[in-house]
């Protein structure tokens, strides 16, 4: 069954610096994954669901606002997971409000962890490594404008893949 995704995906020249870094730390999945902000983790969604969830998208990209998002530093949820990340500033409750909209639709998925927005940087690699990540970043500073949210598709190379944009214009 096809897994999908829901993101902010991170615009450039931040995406791909913020990239870049993921793979100068090691981790294995860095050209895999744009850097993004999820709203839905990956979930697996068939191809009757899928239609009827894209529906639901657009609806949650219309009643919700464009906004500024701020990027700062980084943070870790060591010792519960294995993860590095930079930190989302500003705009933690459009996105837990975005989160909380996407969830509440047709597809249902559960959380390992309670929802907290962020840009993963470093991921299952060893102590040393997630360090280097945690220090290299640490003065890393960015702010953009939010104005949609993707659903990402992976495809059979493993890569994700935008495979549609939703304009945000509450």
């Amino acid at each position: 069954m096809p897994t999908h995704g829901v993101a902010i995906t991170v615009p450039e020249p931040f995406g791909a610096a913020l990239q870049d870094a993921r793979e100068r730390f090691g981790d294995p999945l860095a050209r895999f994954i744009p850097p993004h902000i999820t709203l839905l983790p990956p979930t697996e969604i068939d191809e009757p669901s899928l239609e009827a969830f894209e529906t639901h998208l657009e609806v949650v990209a219309q009643a919700h606002a464009p906004f500024r998002m701020a990027l700062s530093g980084t943070g870790t949820f060591r010792p519960l997971s294995p993860v590095v990340f930079v930190q989302v500033s500003a705009g933690i409750s459009q996105c837990e409000l975005l989160e909380t909209a996407v969830r509440s639709g047709p597809v249902e998925r559960s959380l390992e962890f309670n929802y907290h927005p962020h840009v993963t940087i470093a991921h299952h690699l060893d102590e040393y490594r997630l360090d280097v990540a945690f220090d290299g970043l640490a003065d890393f500073r960015c702010s953009f404008e939010v104005t949609s949210f993707e659903l990402f598709h992976q495809t059979d190379d493993g890569v994700w893949r935008p495979l549609s944009t939703y304009a945000l214009k509450g």
